[in-house]
């Protein structure tokens, strides 16, 4: 490739890909190391650690393009990669730019990982998660369209749809998921796809078997799938608080602005009186700060922000108890699933603050 070709894929790498917290890709690290109860040697760090830049490229991918799609100002206290202007302009090359960053776990994945008996699974994994995380942003897409404001379309039941599939897939399930493979933990003939703690779209969830409070199932791919799509959607709803009424959170709310399917606005829906719905259905999803201001001056006169701490209390209570009926499961040699796993996501979002 030309040099100049390199060093746009160098600048797009080191803008979009650390600068966040990492914690989806330093979970992968941390699992894997739960799962053994030993530390790793510099050649199994080196590769579970490469799985977690895969996740964290993931992120980026989706980041840049969301970016675009929202007219976003500021990521991670940062210009957005698709207004950057020196030393080049970066424009509507951050398309293109988006789908390198994607290319680049397949091509990592096929260099390190090819010949691996679990290979074809990691392939598959990512791009299972992809597209869920797709569909996800699709919904939310459709039903925050700008042009077309119709606050009817929103709904707690539609927020839970597009977060889990937006988010808990890729952010949470992912990097367990990819550590239990590399563990050596058996991938069963079809990986699950749906948690049955946690009804999407009004689904049936299904059977989940308890015995004395031990979950039944012996399938890892299903306990976590289980316990992380409800641990992705309290994250997801304390992004949307945080996004509202956070502070120094790194980037801009613009959820309002961008007439977005948020957990604030849905929640007011169901509370507001008919004259504080006439606000937001006036207000929410112009591009004004003065309307963004009625529609915060609704949001606290219902007490959301006391509505949002109840919330978190109750989602860190129940999540920690479906953590309670994990069976710490030995799956050969010193790999043990172990329900520290889990405990450590919960603590990394408990209460944050951006």
């Amino acid at each position: 490739m030309p040099e100049d070709a390199k060093q746009w894929f160098k600048r797009n790498l080191d803008h979009n890909v650390p600068g966040g917290k990492l914690n989806r890709g330093i979970s992968v690290v941390d699992t894997v190391e739960i799962l053994r109860g030993e530390q790793l040697s510099d050649q199994e760090y080196f590769e579970v650690a490469l799985l977690g830049w895969g996740v964290e490229l993931l992120q980026a991918f989706f980041l840049v393009s969301d970016d675009m799609m929202d007219t976003s100002i500021t990521r991670r206290g940062q210009p957005c990669w698709y207004r950057i202007e020196e030393p080049l302009k970066v424009g509507l090359i951050a398309i293109n730019d988006s789908f390198m960053l994607e290319g680049a776990i397949y091509y990592l994945l096929k260099r390190h990982f090819k010949g691996r008996s679990y290979y074809s699974d990691l392939v598959d994994l990512f791009h299972d998660m992809t597209y869920m995380t797709e569909l996800g942003q699709l919904v939310d897409l459709t039903a925050a369209s700008e042009g077309s404001i119709d606050l009817s379309k929103f709904s707690l039941a539609k927020h839970r749809l597009i977060v889990v599939y937006k988010t808990a897939y890729y952010s949470f399930y992912l990097p367990v998921a990819l550590a239990l493979m590399y563990a050596g933990v058996p991938v069963p003939a079809q990986l699950p796809t749906l948690a049955r703690t946690i009804a999407i779209n009004n689904e049936t969830l299904p059977s989940l078997n308890v015995q004395n409070g031990k979950s039944t199932e012996d399938d890892p791919y299903q306990l976590a799938l289980d316990i992380l799509l409800p641990l992705g959607e309290y994250f997801q709803v304390q992004d949307d608080y945080l996004d509202c009424f956070g502070k120094n959170i790194g980037k801009i709310g613009t959820d309002i602005l961008d007439n977005k399917c948020s957990w604030v606005v849905c929640t007011a829906l169901q509370l507001a009186s008919p004259e504080q719905r006439e606000i937001l259905d006036t207000n929410y999803g112009r591009k004004d700060s003065a309307c963004e201001a009625r529609c915060k001056a609704v949001f606290e006169a219902l007490g959301l922000r006391t509505r949002y701490a109840t919330y978190e209390e109750d989602a860190y209570t129940r999540i920690n108890s479906l953590i309670d009926t994990v069976p710490e499961t030995n799956y050969g040699g010193p790999v043990k699933l172990k329900r520290e796993i889990f405990r450590s996501f919960v603590q990394k979002i408990y209460r944050r603050q951006k």
